[in-house]
């Protein structure tokens, strides 16, 4: 099960908010999801970001895949930097 960290909508229209979920790649951005790590509310100035470190580290590691915006969120909040890099499996 390809699995992806993405942001769901949710709110009223016009006022953007967004969750940050674990869900399998093939359900739609606003269905069935694995687990609820964070929030991201783009129109408060500054913009309000609250990602769970301990569990987005967790399914990175598991190999979670991020969209490009929570990819940018996670680069912000200086958690992709403390992912473990995966082992260079050429041969020298």
């Amino acid at each position: 099960m390809p699995v992806k960290i993405r942001l769901m909508r949710v709110g009223r229209k016009k006022v953007d908010q967004y969750r940050l979920v674990v869900s399998d790649s093939r359900s739609p951005r606003d269905g069935r999801f694995l687990e609820n790590i964070g929030y991201y509310h783009p129109q408060q100035e500054p913009s309000k970001v609250v990602i769970d470190e301990e569990r987005a580290l967790y399914w990175l590691d598991k190999g979670a895949i991020p969209s490009e915006k929570v990819h940018s969120l996670l680069k912000k909040q200086g958690i992709l930097s403390k992912v473990s890099s995966p082992k260079s499996t050429k041969a020298e």
